[in-house]
């Protein structure tokens, strides 16, 4: 580094230490690559005496800089709180375990008792959770409250290897007769799936300390659902429950209302983007109606519930009088049953805790036999996550089928043809119609290798006759990808798709290929690396497009 540099960074450093025991650089925006690189933060670490909490959020640490940081917390025996989410931007997943590995070492050999550790936004995968395995075994875990791994990209292997650390946690520290007391848990967006999640249930259960579990956006349908309601009895203190944006289906959700009927201090249910539907409605309208007297907010929105049953919900509330929210938008209510639901809470007095109703979805006609036929194609879905398949059973659906209902068992089942027959039926001039496929096909796209090599063959079929088109507007298709992707804003009121895992993984495929533009690489690049909320849900495929559009 520059005299000049390390002058500046010395001045910034002289500013971050603060009250309670905590020394923060926060948003600092360090880049600590080397030994040297390191020298003005280990300074201030040694310097600080009574180091409870320590602050690395915005920065990027390397491993050779880790180790030096590590070598200074070895005497530190008093902090309790590492808040180190967002401390490796831009690094290699290879570079995270071992950095990981030695800030562990370090707290293991100084004797720490951790309180709370926060290590989320770290795209790290199922191998980064190798690296803090062995401090989560050891003592200083053994007094751990708060364990917070938001958008991680743990995946199903790395939720098993937590699972079975926290598992083995409390199973020594037991033994010395003080058991591990985790209250806050945080893991969502991390694609966890049935397998992680019902790893995950089996050590909450034998937990069974716990006060708020956050674990949205994970893939989790019916099985992994009713795994974890059978962990949550265990949990007798659960105050906070959120699993928006999973997949409960009718099964998951009457398996969570009858669990919910033994919890007595809930206050926070955030069910929202479910598929609850009408009848997991119902159930749990029962669930709240029998008890759940603490009750401050219930999101049940996007679900698929219809009028009677949202109806249901809001006669459930009646006697919950420190309710402040309830959020049934974006159901199918229609105008009348909006109105009622405003009325049955005005007859209570709790017309305030409405939600907006804005994206109210209308009257639905269909009848009750859709949502048994929606299970189970479900079910269908289900069978197997996590695996790869042996044989895929029925027969082939058509590619329009599959085009209007993407899911990848009927990607599957439409046999080895089913890369040449999605290109040959998209009109490939049209670059509108090539994004509708493009985001349809990598919609389905799963880590299970069957999937992800269907998803990846499809692609290529379509984008190779789409680019290798003399009369193909190659501009027009990225500009209409981004706005359809909510990266780019439109005069147009287009909805952007609500997860972008899928798309940026066939974009990094995609990227990679002798058909693929180079000169669309500058445009991705830039969109791609813009903040953006939707992409930082899906951090570890937003790195790995990244590395690739560098490097093409």
């Amino acid at each position: 580094m520059a005299s000049e540099d390390i002058a500046k960074l010395a001045e910034s450093l002289a500013r971050t230490q603060v009250g309670g025991g905590q020394l923060s650089f926060k948003g600092k925006s360090l880049k600590l690559n080397t030994a040297e690189d390191a020298q003005e933060v280990i300074k201030e670490i040694e310097a600080f005496d009574g180091l409870e909490a320590l602050r690395f959020e915005g920065n990027t640490v390397g491993v050779e800089a880790a180790k030096v940081i590590a070598k200074a917390l070895e005497k530190k025996s008093e902090l309790k709180r590492c808040h180190w989410s967002d401390m490796f931007t831009g690094r290699l997943r290879s570079e995270i375990p071992p950095a990981l590995i030695s800030l562990g070492e370090a707290l293991i050999t100084a004797g720490a008792q951790l309180v709370e550790l926060d290590l989320s936004d770290n795209a790290f995968g199922p191998d980064g959770v190798r690296g803090f395995e062995a401090l989560l075994k050891s003592s200083a875990c053994f007094t751990l409250q708060e364990l917070k791994l938001n958008n991680c990209g743990m995946g199903i292997g790395g939720g098993k290897i937590l699972a079975a650390a926290l598992t083995e946690c409390h199973q020594k520290s037991s033994a010395l007769g003080k058991p591990l007391a985790l209250k806050v848990f945080v893991a969502g967006r991390n694609r966890l799936e049935n397998d992680g999640a019902t790893a995950l249930a089996e050590a909450f259960g034998i937990i069974g300390t716990l006060e708020e579990i956050h674990m949205p956006q994970n893939g989790i349908n019916h099985p992994g659902i009713m795994a974890l309601a059978q962990a949550f009895a265990a949990n007798a203190l659960l105050r906070i429950i959120n699993l928006n944006d999973n997949t409960f289906t009718e099964k998951g959700a009457v398996a969570m209302a009858e669990t919910l009927k033994v919890l007595r201090q809930v206050e926070v249910i955030n069910f929202g983007d479910c598929l609850v539907r009408s009848r997991g409605a119902l159930a749990i309208a029962e669930a709240v109606k029998e008890g759940l007297h603490r009750l401050k907010e219930l999101n049940l929105s996007f679900c698929e519930i219809k009028r009677d049953s949202a109806l249901a919900i809001a006669e459930a509330v009646e006697d919950k009088s420190e309710l402040e929210k309830l959020d049934l938008n974006g159901n199918t209510l229609g105008e009348e049953g909006c109105e009622q639901l405003q009325e049955i809470l005005e007859g209570f007095s709790m017309a305030h805790t409405l939600a907006s109703l804005s994206d109210d979805e209308g009257d639905d006609e269909e009848e009750e036999e859709d949502e048994e036929e929606e299970e189970e194609e479900e079910e269908e879905l289900e069978r197997g996550q996590g695996e790869e398949p042996t044989s895929v059973p029925c027969s082939p659906p058509d590619i329009s089928t599959f085009l209007a209902f993407p899911s990848p068992e009927k990607l599957l089942r439409l046999g080895p043809k089913s890369s040449v027959l999605i290109a040959q039926q998209t009109d490939t001039s049209d670059p509108e119609k090539v994004v509708s496929a493009f985001l349809k096909v990598s919609s389905v796209f799963k880590d299970e290798l069957a999937v992800k090599t269907a998803v990846q063959e499809a692609v290529d079929a379509l984008m190779k006759k789409a680019f290798d088109s003399a009369t193909f507007n190659s501009n027009a298709f990225i500009t209409r990808l981004l706005i359809h992707m909510g990266l780019l804003k439109s005069e147009d009121k287009i909805k952007a798709i609500p997860n972008l895992y899928g798309p940026l993984m066939a974009l990094n495929h995609m990227a990679q290929q002798d058909y693929f533009p180079k000169a669309l690489t500058p445009i991705l690049l830039a969109f791609v690396t813009k903040p953006n909320r939707a992409l930082e849900s899906c951090s570890l495929a937003r790195h790995n497009l990244l590395q690739t559009l560098h490097h093409v």
